[in-house]
């Protein structure tokens, strides 16, 4: 019997890709510590704050920013920022008295994690991408006492005794999703004769992708495609005003932020994303076939590493951010008439799944805290 009374402490968000694995591991935690008390901290204003109680989780919010580019006044209080968020760290983890502190990345993870590490209390970062994030290669380097992994030769950044390779934790939703067909096209209001195609670029939604998709409506519409378009919340807009009532009557839906993603997973039948890690690992999960649009701007082109791993094993096809307005309508469409390549690509996709990572992650935070 594990300890019942167990005390976690989340820290890290900013993105998509930072919440929602830290809550799959909450997720996991809870279904094997009876009674676990897991407390959350994040960034002040960042969608943690919303997106954390929206899972069922307590979350305290530190005033920590990024560097702003191209504002040279908004950043003159970065170093009273920081120095009031470790302040507030150290509080919250004087009251909170945590078994294990826990970073998932993002800017909350650093003063929390350094807190948590001077502090003796053991400390375990789960690092997402293929090339470390800023917070967890700069700020904590070797001060954490393990290092959860989703990919090979990762000892370039973090010491290699204390590595564990388990994959990126997704969403549990996310897991199921071939018994959701029906209610997701209930909740969409799309049609079952017809193919659909999700396009996504994250929650701040992806300029080139959401460009190359903004030209080819008249040519889905044409095809008698339906369209899920995630755009979001700054070239919502501009899609917005693009999609006329009679295009939304066939099928064409624009979105700011799709609440409900496994049931947009579940009703796609093929996907245009970004290549994040989270993005990647959720899609290998569902099995769907995709075309990656890499961000160029990733630290180390990271993200045309993950997704060029993907399509050498025929399991994605990569186009680049600058060719989307040329090429990526046309081949959406290929793809969605080709049910062969689709089974061939959703097959190979499922190579690189790691569907258990939440419950070996949550496993090695209970290893953490019994020592």
């Amino acid at each position: 019997m594990h300890k019942s009374h167990a005390k976690i402490l989340i820290s890290g968000g900013g993105t998509g890709g930072h919440i929602y694995p830290a809550i799959a591991i909450a997720d996991a935690l809870k279904a094997r510590l009876e009674q676990a008390e897991i407390l959350f901290i994040g960034a002040e204003g960042k969608m943690e704050m919303e997106k954390v109680p929206k899972a069922g989780y307590k979350i305290e919010g530190l005033p920590i920013r990024g560097y702003q580019r191209g504002s040279i006044l908004s950043n003159l209080n970065l170093p009273f920022r920081l120095l009031a968020s470790m302040h507030k760290a150290g509080r919250i983890i004087k009251n909170f008295k945590p078994d294990v502190v826990v970073g998932v990345g993002g800017y909350a993870s650093a003063p929390t994690v350094r807190k948590a590490s001077k502090r003796g209390i053991p400390t375990l970062i789960q690092e997402q991408n293929s090339y470390a994030g800023l917070t967890n290669r700069c700020f904590l380097g070797k001060r954490a006492d393990k290092y959860c992994v989703a990919y090979a030769g990762m000892e370039k950044f973090f010491p290699k005794d204390r590595i564990i390779l388990t994959g990126n934790p997704i969403r549990k939703d996310i897991s199921n999703i071939s018994q959701k067909h029906d209610e997701a096209l209930q909740y969409f209001n799309l049609r079952s004769d017809r193919k659909t195609l999700l396009v996504f670029g994250g929650s701040q939604g992806a300029l080139g992708i959401n460009e190359g998709i903004y030209q080819s409506i008249d040519s889905l519409l044409q095809n008698n495609v339906q369209l899920i378009w995630q755009t979001g919340k700054y070239y919502y807009p501009i899609a917005r005003a693009a999609v006329n009532a009679g295009m939304e009557k066939h099928g064409i839906r624009v979105l700011e932020f799709i609440d409900r993603m496994d049931l947009a997973y579940a009703i796609a039948n093929v996907i245009v994303s970004r290549a994040g890690a989270i993005a990647i690992s959720e899609i290998s999960a569902a099995g769907k076939p995709c075309i990656f649009v890499p961000l160029p701007t990733a630290a180390e082109d990271h993200q045309t590493k993950n997704a060029s791993a993907l399509a050498e094993k025929n399991a994605a096809i990569l186009i680049k951010n600058n060719e989307t307005r040329e090429k990526l309508g046309n081949t959406a469409l290929e793809l969605l008439f080709d049910e062969k390549k689709q089974n061939e690509m959703s097959k190979n996709i499922l190579e690189f799944a790691h569907p258990d990572a939440a419950n070996k992650i949550a496993d090695e935070i209970i290893k953490l805290m019994r020592s």
